[in-house]
């Protein structure tokens, strides 16, 4: 009969050995009552024997494992809310991309118009006003003795605007504006004045605020009369196609060569609307002591 071997004989490995394989057994019975009764699943094989080998130098070392519960199955309905979320979440992203590639183009945009707007251009000249009759118009001195702007050829509905012109500040000549006039071919040697109102037209020649200076593309405009005020341009119908004139700034002269005359009505303005290339255009009234109409002389600038 064998002799039963007390604790105290027992070497250390021995009983280290001998809990272990306690702690293996008692947690085989604990795992399969689990399994029986459904709380836990068979998920991992049991421990090699090299592993509880490796365990008997590690006192305490074995965790007891813990049961482990069965996942629930999802349901249709869940499957379902988490492909919406997804969706929601993707079309969110796209949306705010789409966002921020519009504010980009809005960006751009604006700094080209802000770019635009402080980038320095050369002014051109244009007309300050829209005339609504043609300068230089007169009441004939065998109508009246006095002299005086001839108001009934203005349209009755224009009145109110054309006297609202004759108030307008004339503004100081440049050093490139034209100060003085010749046409040798009808004598005339002539200042010119800025603006063609009434009053300036009692000094002599005006050139129409807004029209071009001498040398410059545009239709550069002046009047003068005819029959009072010293008859400026009194022989205008004279001039013929080649006939030189003569415009005079601080530092330069400018030959213009006439092209040709016409007589019109007081109210087509426009014979004074601007031009692409470098033209001058005299006004005065017509006939002589007549002065229901207008005589326009038409030059270009010889030479540009």
């Amino acid at each position: 009969m064998a002799r039963r071997v007390r604790p105290e004989e027992l070497t250390e490995h021995e009983l280290r050995r001998l809990l272990l394989d306690k702690r293996l057994v008692s947690r085989k019975d604990r795992l399969e009552r689990f399994r029986q009764t459904g709380r836990a699943l068979n998920l991992a094989p049991n421990l090699p024997t090299e592993t509880l080998e490796d365990l008997q130098t590690q006192p305490g070392s074995l965790p007891e494992e813990q049961p482990v519960a069965a996942p629930m199955p999802r349901s249709a309905r869940r499957r379902w809310a988490d492909r919406i979320l997804f969706a929601v979440e993707v079309l969110a992203i796209l949306g705010l991309a789409g966002i921020l590639f519009n504010g980009m183009g809005l960006l751009r945009t604006l700094n080209q118009e802000v770019a635009a707007a402080w980038q320095m251009t050369t002014p051109e000249p244009t007309p300050l006003v829209t005339a609504v009759v043609l300068p230089s118009g007169h009441v004939s001195p065998e109508i009246s003795e006095v002299n005086q702007q001839n108001w009934g050829e203005i349209p009755a509905h224009l009145q109110d605007i054309a006297r609202s012109y004759e108030n307008l500040p004339i503004p100081t000549a440049g050093p490139e504006a034209v100060i003085n006039i010749q046409i040798p071919a009808i004598k005339v040697d002539s200042r010119v004045f800025q603006g063609d109102n009434w009053e300036q037209l009692r000094k002599g020649v005006g050139q129409h605020l807004g029209t071009p200076n001498p040398g410059q593309p545009g239709n550069l405009v002046m009047a003068g009369h005819n029959d009072i005020y010293d008859q400026v341009f009194k022989d205008l119908d004279r001039l013929k196609p080649g006939d030189t004139i003569l415009l005079f700034t601080i530092t330069h002269q400018y030959v213009y060569i006439v092209t040709g005359t016409q007589i019109v009505e007081p109210t087509q303005v426009e014979v004074m609307a601007p031009t692409n290339n470098s033209t001058v255009t005299l006004i005065s009234c017509y006939p002589y002591m007549v002065d229901n109409k207008r005589i326009v002389v038409k030059a270009t600038l010889q030479n540009p």
